[in-house]
């Protein structure tokens, strides 16, 4: 079968393993079912998430005029704490940005690939989580907005990583850590206000990803260097396809690309 379509990160289901679905124009495609299977991901052509027109993507999706003009792309999408949507400062579309900033955040820790903090969405809980990969992940804070977790981000990042490891997260290799220790440890660091945001609640969220065999060495592939990109589906785990040959793909870093798959 062949399908010609934009692609969009995967959407998943929190079940165990975790469920994929590849969100084509006119179909929905279980990608857990593609495993063992053989398939083809063939570059055809762009389409910018905002403008929608067929010119070369730039990041996360959108072509170069559209990344530095859209709220999505804004810098307090990459850096919470430059949020100013609760002093009712605009940065690109202050309506746009309320919506998005001005609801409930989350600080968490997780594991993947290493020990890291992140923030998140409320309703991104655990969507965020499985896009990058983690095994495990515990809220550290729940805050009113972007802006007050972005700043307990930035307070931990001197001792914590803020970003995945990709390739350990890939490679399945985590360092052993008592999540509920590390989170009570974290908490001391943490100002008198932003104490007040801490959740007590200390459940440990577990994730299993659709793959039997982790690779010792990992090798991403991009279309922009690789415009066909073929073989058997080993596995996946976060946004990334495995192939049996140890390669990878990260379809979320491909939003825009438009692709001819072939199964």
């Amino acid at each position: 079968m062949i399908f010609n379509s934009v692609l969009r990160k995967m959407y998943a289901e929190y079940q165990s393993p975790i469920r994929y679905y590849l969100n084509f124009n006119d179909d929905f495609i279980d990608v857990n079912q593609l495993i063992s299977r053989k398939i083809s991901i063939e570059h055809v052509g762009n389409q910018c998430k905002s403008c929608g027109l067929d010119k070369p993507i730039f990041r996360m999706g959108f072509c170069q005029s559209c990344f530095y003009t859209v709220p999505e792309a804004s810098p307090s999408i990459i850096n919470p704490e430059l949020s100013m949507a609760h002093l009712g400062k605009e940065q690109r579309d202050l309506e746009w940005e309320k919506k998005f900033e001005l609801q409930p955040h989350i600080v968490y820790l997780a594991l993947s690939g290493g020990l890291k903090v992140g923030v998140t969405r409320g309703v991104q809980v655990p969507t965020r989580w499985i896009d990058q990969g983690a095994s495990n992940a515990i809220v550290l804070a729940e805050t009113p907005n972007r802006y007050e977790a972005g700043m307990i981000e930035v307070l931990l990042k001197d001792s914590l990583a803020d970003k995945t490891n990709w390739q350990r997260m890939l490679k399945n290799q985590n360092p052993e850590v008592d999540l509920v220790q590390t989170k009570e440890e974290v908490r001391e660091k943490l100002s008198e206000e932003q104490q007040e945001m801490y959740v007590e609640d200390n459940k440990i969220w577990e994730f299993e990803y659709p793959i039997e065999h982790y690779p010792s060495k990992v090798k991403s592939l991009t279309l922009a260097k690789h415009p066909k990109i073929e073989g058997v589906l080993a596995g996946i785990r976060g946004q990334y396809l495995y192939f049996e040959s140890g390669e990878v793909f990260n379809v979320r870093n491909h939003e825009g690309h438009v692709v001819e798959f072939t199964v």
